[in-house]
């Protein structure tokens, strides 16, 4: 069946209720939503039931493009600085330092058992060097396990920026690959100036974002999300077009946004959440459709064999030389190097070599793909196991959640104070989003003029406000104070 403008729309939506239900479904058995949605794609596609005719490489790495903006940029969003700080450096080195050396590695065993060249081998080894974290948490979620300390920060700040990495190493070695005159050595201006730039165009970015989302008046909040949508995509864009590594730009310019007050907060979290999971469906769907399963069966032995090399020596051996110069336990490491889950991101950059045309790429796409499959059967099913085996995992306690608990599940469990605003107050005629106020401090209700109002960032405080706020501590309430009368604090001072 091919797919037309007639039926796209009634496949697409049986196929994308199809993958929810199943995917809920496959949290009871710890079996990754990921494997499901690749399977359903595979099901309906030309060697399964459904005939669906899909070769296209060329709009298979364009929803490859969107769907990983989405997930990197809500994944950043989400990213707390907090938690992360601590860790900044380890999860760093892994993510750059860890996945050159999984690349090289594995790169290097693939030439030894190959008939591949060292540049063949060095991009199969680059495309899958980077991990997936959405598939890993899912697993981690549906098993009610927590991680001790800063281990899940660590995973979490790896898992969203290591594929910038990856894209890089991948287009260097692709480039290689094509121009055989080209020296190794030459592609390292390129790298240097992929992520330099990346960096800084993130960052610069973030800050405007910042400033057009809390500066601009739409008038709807709906319209807000939509509003970060084409800031999202303008920062890959402009990143890619001077330059620099579009997917790092948006994971930095994501997790700027994401510490920062901005209007409409909530909002545009739940939004891009809800995205997200959207744009992961799509994505494996697609790239399972992408997949003839009777091409894949005659790599099935040498693909197994690279995978295990991949899980079992090249991951760790990456991860113990990363952090061989951090304090941490030996089976903390250990735990991290089998947190190595490759998802769907190794499949998108896979496309690269099929749209460059070169000589063995159809043979790297299908090896690609079931690396991926095998390492999520593997290790995907095993997370939870190996996390208590190693004792990183802490069960958390079972509980039952009321409507109430749902409600607050976001504010602070603390107690409530009154502020009532007067004219000398710096806050007067300032938006909510201006005021500074401490991160575990919410204003839940205003009232004026003898009526409550239901406060949001662009909410402008007058006189005789009565705001109502609660907090974690007593300290929290008086930064609160601070931030709505910087004027008294500073005259105290």
């Amino acid at each position: 069946m091919n797919l037309t403008i007639e039926n796209i729309l009634l496949i697409g939506s049986l196929l994308l209720f199809v993958s929810i239900v199943v995917g809920k479904t496959s949290y009871k058995f710890g079996v990754p939503t990921l494997l499901l949605f690749l399977g359903i794609g595979m099901l309906v596609g030309s060697d399964g039931i459904g005939d669906i005719y899909f070769n296209d490489p060329e709009r298979a790495q364009f929803i490859g493009i969107v769907s990983l903006n989405f997930i990197l940029f809500s994944g950043g969003l989400d990213t707390s600085w907090k938690a992360v700080k601590p860790i900044l450096w380890e999860g760093l080195v892994l993510s750059t330092v860890g996945v050159l050396l999984t690349a090289v590695t594995l790169g290097v065993f693939v030439w030894y058992v190959t008939d591949f060249t060292i540049y063949e081998s060095m991009l199969l080894g680059s495309i899958v060097s980077s991990t997936d974290a959405a598939a890993v948490f899912s697993i981690l979620r549906s098993k009610s396990l927590a991680l001790k300390k800063n281990l899940r920060p660590t995973l979490e700040l790896e898992s969203g920026s290591n594929d910038p990495m990856a894209y890089v190493l991948t287009i260097a070695f692709l480039t290689l690959v094509i121009n055989q005159d080209l020296s190794l050595w030459s592609i390292i201006p390129f790298f240097l100036q992929q992520m330099v730039i990346g960096a800084i165009a993130g960052l610069v970015l973030g800050r405007f974002s910042k400033f057009i989302i809390n500066k601009i008046k739409l008038g709807f909040e709906g319209l807000y999300p939509v509003l970060v949508i084409a800031l999202m995509f303008i920062t890959f864009s402009a990143t890619d077009f001077v330059g620099g590594n579009g997917f790092l730009a948006i994971y930095i310019c994501a997790v700027y946004l994401g510490n920062q007050d901005l209007i409409h907060k909530r909002a545009i979290l739940q939004f891009f959440d809800g995205m997200a999971w959207l744009m992961q469906i799509v994505l494996f769907l697609t790239l399972g459709l992408l997949v003839y399963p009777s091409e894949i069966v005659p790599y099935l032995g040498i693909g197994l064999l690279i995978s295990l090399f991949l899980i079992l020596v090249a991951r760790p051996v990456s991860v113990l030389i990363s952090l061989m110069f951090f304090k941490m336990k030996l089976r903390r490491r250990f735990y991290i190097s089998w947190v190595g889950l490759r998802g769907a991101v190794p499949i998108v950059f896979a496309t690269y070599p099929l749209l460059a045309g070169i000589d063995k790429a159809d043979m790297i796409f299908n090896i690609v793909f079931f690396i991926s499959v095998t390492s999520i059967l593997i290790q995907g099913t095993t997370l939870s196991i190996v996390a208590k085996w190693l004792k990183v995992g802490v069960p958390e306690k079972s509980k039952k959640v009321n409507e109430i608990d749902l409600l607050l599940s976001n504010l602070p469990k603390a107690s409530m104070q009154e502020f009532e605003i007067t004219s000398d107050y710096w806050a007067v005629n300032k938006r909510i989003v201006d005021l500074d106020f401490p991160a575990s401090a919410f204003i839940i209700m205003i009232k004026r003029n003898g009526t409550y109002l239901r406060p949001g960032g662009s909410t402008v405080i007058e006189v005789n406000d009565i705001l109502m706020v609660i907090a974690d501590s007593q300290e929290d309430f008086i930064a609160v104070n601070g931030s709505l009368n910087k004027k008294a604090v500073k005259q105290k001072g």
